[in-house]
């Protein structure tokens, strides 16, 4: 092919670009969803859909699409058209843990193209109020006198929930078994139960049972207090440097025009500004945590080397 041929072909492709983009949105548009209905990643996929949906007239629909830890759907998602009809609502640990652990349509934070982080939240250690452990030193202490024999349950192995406790109980020292549950219905069933001695969950799932006085928090693994919860420490104060949250982000397929991306940018900017989105978000034990792509993808990137080096270190690194 001809040098002015191929020109002449990269001209027609960038203008026919341009001119999709230009026209968006002219059909409905389709946000992906990975986990079930109900869900805390179905109630904010929602909510941030109902806010951009003035931006797309001609429909927006959420569309749920589970399995695998959300890696179904964002794998859907990388295979989809980067046209901006398709995009996604997931955590981040489909994309920093999920990759590393099976073989997916993706791999690293070069496979897709994410365009704002909408919230954030840092799971805590609670236990039923029956328990002997009143603070997280008696925790501590305890596991160090019966290594291997308290039992901890969590969402599911290989959860950023999963992986905090993996990295508190290196650092304070301790051996505990993880019991990995399919979410709070089934792990917060267990521990008032009394069949685990403690549980790693997210605020809002906390807040209820705790103000039942059915649990009791411990420990928390937010940089700073969490204001639902201001009389229970960070592990950063008690010694032990664990800080690994949860995010939600927006992404599309790499190769998506940068002004539908802006687009799309902009529309989930003004759903996550709304002061209702924020104190629905705030009920739940959730912050509200913007950040646009660049900062996002930069922060991507340093999670996923960091849980390269948690999955290997507990023998989970897929080889």
């Amino acid at each position: 092919m001809s040098r002015i041929m191929l020109a002449s072909l990269l001209a027609v492709a960038a203008f026919l670009s341009s001119t999709v983009a230009a026209q968006y949105p002219e059909r409905p548009v389709t946000m992906l969803t990975g986990y079930p209905a109900g869900g805390l990643v179905d109630v904010v996929a929602r909510l941030v859909a109902e806010g951009m949906k003035p931006k797309f007239s001609k429909g927006l629909v959420v569309q749920i699409k589970p399995g695998a830890a959300g890696s179904v759907a964002v794998s859907e998602l990388v295979r989809a058209q980067p046209d901006g009809y398709t995009f996604i609502l997931t955590p981040h640990s489909a994309l920093v843990i999920a990759p590393q652990l099976q073989d997916l349509a993706y791999k690293t934070p070069d496979d897709y193209l994410p365009f704002i982080n909408v919230v954030s939240y840092y799971p805590m250690i609670a236990v039923r109020t029956e328990s002997q452990y009143k603070t997280a030193q008696d925790l501590v202490a305890d596991a160090k006198a019966k290594p291997g024999q308290i039992r901890v349950c969590s969402p599911g192995e290989g959860t950023s929930s999963h992986l905090n406790l993996e990295e508190f109980m290196r650092l304070a020292g301790i051996k505990m078994i993880h019991a990995p549950y399919q979410g709070w219905a089934h792990s917060s069933v267990a521990v008032l139960g009394g069949h685990i001695d403690a549980v790693v969950a997210q605020p809002g799932e906390l807040k209820g049972q705790v103000d039942g006085k059915r649990m009791r928090v411990l420990v928390n693994f937010t940089p700073q207090r969490h204001p639902m919860f201001p009389d229970v420490p960070t592990a950063k104060e008690l010694g032990w440097d664990v800080a690994n949250g949860v995010w939600y982000l927006l992404m599309v397929p790499k190769g998506t025009p940068a002004s539908v991306v802006k687009y799309l940018h902009d529309a989930a900017k003004e759903a996550v500004d709304d002061p209702k989105f924020g104190k629905i978000m705030s009920e739940r034990g959730i912050d509200v945590d913007y950040r646009p792509a660049d900062k996002l993808r930069a922060d991507l990137v340093r999670e996923y080397k960091a849980h390269t080096e948690i999955l290997q270190r507990i023998g989970m690194l897929k080889k």
